[in-house]
């Protein structure tokens, strides 16, 4: 690979406050797709390979430093001062980066999420092969209000960037605007900084003096423009966040459905940049796939599902179901209203159907737990049935214990298993059974009690009910027909 492709460094710059977000949160750490802004600039930045990563940070820096470390260990974190300015964070990170007097140096931003690895390798590309000492990346805007205008000469060459509070109404007229991302020489932008002042309106440092700095130097200055303006944008407040969140997940559900994947309602389907589909996967209105989720061959997805870091096998199917850190085998079949939570395996062609719930569970293929009911800490056989209403009782007060099931089991319905206990291959349980003891293979578990009718209750002790009205007609109704003779012999 060319050094269009591995710069010297790359700088992110993530040391603002982000009032506008009215948050808790740092800006940087707002998620869209599945991760942090910040992430989806470090992972861009990342792509380039370059011999130097340094992020700079300041509010909340221990809360974004961790964050950075967590997302990639080997960056440089570098502390901003009280010196104000994007000129002043580059230049703290170039001290830093002390050794780095040559080559290639990309700054780029941990709030514009939507810029790509492949727009940054063309800036550098262009940066190099044309011998700038520094490069912009502008877009052309409807609306260039908040941004800092590109001066050009008559030219076209670069003449320097004006920032919006110091631009004059004939300067605010141009739509070119600059994203704040550059290539620069790492020498040249050295000695520019170290001349760049805080005379303007907010006092600040600015990076963009550097570009007239060189300039007058008689350096070459060049703009490489982008026509996708979204991968410039950032986001200062929920309303741009949002639209970058919809604009983001817009391309990844193209991007699948051109790989083969059927998405009915494109509005309402929302993907993770981390998910992986496979081709002819159909995903039904209503369908998020969040985290590290992984959809089989040939499956369906939805309606109205979030899948959170699961895998779902070939052919499967997932209806109404809301999964967190499961895996569903391939063929099989899940909901709907169905919550699946942490470390719900199921097996190959098996089924978990209307409103159930399960956790820590693995269920073998071809068992069914059809409806209402139970499954937690608990280990299920191949071919069993699970009868309506059953529920694992792994709670005592204190400690979880597990439940084992084994294959070709059949369950009646309302079975309650109180762990730890385990129920043999084969075993039959009656309805409403209250298995406290093993059962053995083979075995009948039943725990019924003798039923006794207590006649007349209803009248005795609601009386004027209508349940009491109800019975004593249904009395008299009796008594009448025991007491009327048969006609004709019949």
């Amino acid at each position: 690979m060319s050094d269009a492709i591995h710069p010297a460094a790359v700088i992110v710059l993530a040391a603002g406050e982000g009032t506008r977000m009215k948050s808790s949160t740092p800006k940087i750490l707002h998620r869209i797709g599945g991760r942090s802004m910040v992430g989806h600039a470090l992972d861009a930045a990342a792509a380039l390979e370059p011999e130097r990563l340094a992020v700079v940070v300041r509010h909340e820096r221990d809360r974004v430093a961790a964050h950075v470390l967590d997302h990639a260990p080997q960056i440089a974190i570098v502390d901003q001062d009280d010196v104000p300015g994007t000129g002043r964070a580059v230049e703290v990170a170039l001290e830093a980066l002390e050794d780095l007097t040559h080559g290639t140096v990309v700054v780029t931003y941990g709030d514009v999420p939507l810029l790509s690895a492949e727009l940054l390798g063309e800036l550098v590309s262009r940066h190099v092969e044309e011998g700038n000492s520094a490069t912009v990346l502008t877009a052309r805007v409807e609306d260039p209000t908040g941004y800092g205008r590109v001066l050009r000469a008559e030219d076209g060459s670069v003449l320097g960037i004006k920032e919006q509070k110091d631009a004059s109404e004939e300067e605010l007229a141009i739509n070119e605007i600059n994203s704040g991302i550059y290539a620069f020489s790492a020498s040249a932008l050295r000695g520019a900084l170290a001349r760049v002042g805080t005379q303007n309106a907010q006092g600040e440092k600015y990076l963009t003096d550097v570009l007239g700095i060189m300039r007058q130097d008689g350096d070459r200055v060049s703009a490489a423009v982008t026509t996708d303006q979204w991968q410039v944008e950032g986001a200062n407040d929920r309303v741009q966040l949002s639209a970058l969140g919809r604009e983001l997940n817009r391309r990844i559900v193209t991007k699948w459905m051109r790989e083969g994947v059927t998405v009915m309602d494109p509005e309402s389907t929302w993907i993770d940049v981390d998910v992986i589909l496979a081709r002819d996967v159909t995903l039904l209105p209503g369908t998020l796939l969040q985290g590290h989720t992984a959809i089989g061959e040939g499956a369906t997805v939805g309606p109205d599902t979030t899948l959170v870091d699961t895998v779902v096998g070939r052919s499967a199917t997932v209806k109404r179901t809301d999964a967190t850190g499961s895996r569903i085998g391939a063929g099989a079949s899940v909901g709907p209203f169905a919550y699946l939570r942490k470390d719900t395996v199921l097996g190959e062609d098996g089924k978990i159907g209307a409103f159930y719930e399960t956790k820590n569970v693995t269920i073998g293929a071809r068992t069914k737990l059809s409806h209402l009911g139970y499954a937690g800490d608990a280990e299920i056989g191949e071919d069993t049935n699970i009868g309506c209403g059953n529920i694992t009782s792994n709670y005592d007060g204190v400690n979880k214990h597990r439940t084992v099931i084994g294959s070709q089991v059949r369950t009646g319905a309302n079975t309650v298993f109180i762990a730890p206990v385990t129920v043999g291959d084969g075993a039959y349980t009656g309805a409403g059974a209250v298995v406290r003891k093993d059962v053995p293979a083979g075995a009948l578990a039943i725990t019924q009690a003798p039923q006794a009718n207590s006649e007349g209750w209803v009248q005795r002790k609601r009386p004027g009910s209508a349940a009491a009205v109800a019975a004593m007609l249904a009395s008299q109704t009796i008594s009448d027909a025991s007491s009327t003779p048969l006609q004709n012999g019949k």
